[in-house]
């Protein structure tokens, strides 16, 4: 397991939650026809400096979830804490907890709408109040995290590629410095290169501000290489949740749930299924390259 992971892992064990839910229920059209529990008695917690991903079929509850963890959807009943302190209790709390946890919906560039690509930046952070040097401060690095030139500032954002509309919709959700960063598959619609590039730019910022990090992905080699704990949505209710390695290795429950593993580690099962001296949990290149190598050694 890489260090990061691993000490990410152990941190856990030490820290209270930032973010936490107690017993969360969401049920849509009550008392109609199409009444439909979304989410079921959940209890989730995620701590300072996490990195997470959440995974869950299409219509699994997971889209619900990261909804009522920043308060745009209010609890049928159960709780939602931040920092210990439940986000309903008051609407300040409400208010406040909208700042402390930063939500990038899925294709977050249809949502931008300012002159420049400065002003879409900037957007939250007046929101916030806060005086125009320090603004300014969070907008230029803001835009630094996401790997936007300062040139590109005084842009039209619709000028922009669709990779680069999606990095100033990111910065602007990053200029508000969120101690919870959580993205609604951030690299949907991006190609290869635009992936990579999305990913690394949200783990810069992770580890320079320490920030908690949540990711929506339906995709399983980018959870497996990038989180160091994944949580399972499953109608309504989270039954797996931890590591990669321990999670993925519950694959015939996951292709149950609709899932999959990543395809390295379906690789590695059908290489030891057809009698190869190889561990069927492998979900990482580098993991894949050490266990071919020593294959081919004889090790």
């Amino acid at each position: 397991m890489p260090s990061w992971r691993r000490c990410a892992r152990e941190r856990t064990n030490e820290l209270e939650p930032v973010i936490e839910t107690r017993k969360l229920c969401c049920t849509y059209s009550i008392g109609t026809p199409f009444e439909h529990k979304a989410l079921i008695d959940v209890d989730f917690r995620a701590y300072p400096g996490e990195y997470m991903g959440i995974i869950g079929h299409t219509g699994s509850g997971k889209s619900t979830l990261i909804q009522h963890l920043n308060g745009l959807l209010k609890p049928t009943s159960g709780q939602v804490l931040v920092d210990g302190e439940d986000i309903w209790e008051t609407k300040e709390r409400t208010h406040a907890a909208r700042f402390k946890v930063g939500l990038v919906f899925q294709y977050p560039e249809y949502q931008l709408f300012e002159n420049t690509v400065y002003e879409d930046i900037a957007f939250g952070p007046k929101n916030m109040k806060l005086p125009e040097d320090e603004i300014d401060r969070r907008v230029h690095e803001a835009a630094y995290f996401v790997g936007l030139r300062d040139d590109l500032l005084q842009k039209s954002p619709f000028e922009l590629s669709g990779g680069q509309k999606r990095r100033v919709a990111i910065a602007g959700v990053i200029a508000m410095e969120p101690k919870v960063l959580i993205l609604d598959e951030p690299t949907a619609g991006l190609d290869p290169a635009g992936r990579d590039g999305v990913l690394k730019n949200i783990r810069n910022y992770h580890d320079a501000k320490n920030a908690t990090v949540i990711i929506v992905s339906h995709s399983m080699e980018d959870v497996a290489r990038m989180v160091d704990r994944v949580v399972v949505v499953n109608d309504g209710r989270l039954p797996l949740d931890g590591t990669p390695r321990e999670v993925f290795s519950h694959g015939d429950e996951l292709r149950a749930m609709g899932l999959n593993t990543p395809q390295l580690t379906r690789l590695f099962q059908k290489l030891k299924a057809r009698g190869l001296p190889v561990e069927d949990n492998i979900y990482t290149m580098e993991e894949a390259v050490a266990a071919l190598t020593a294959l081919k050694n004889g090790q």
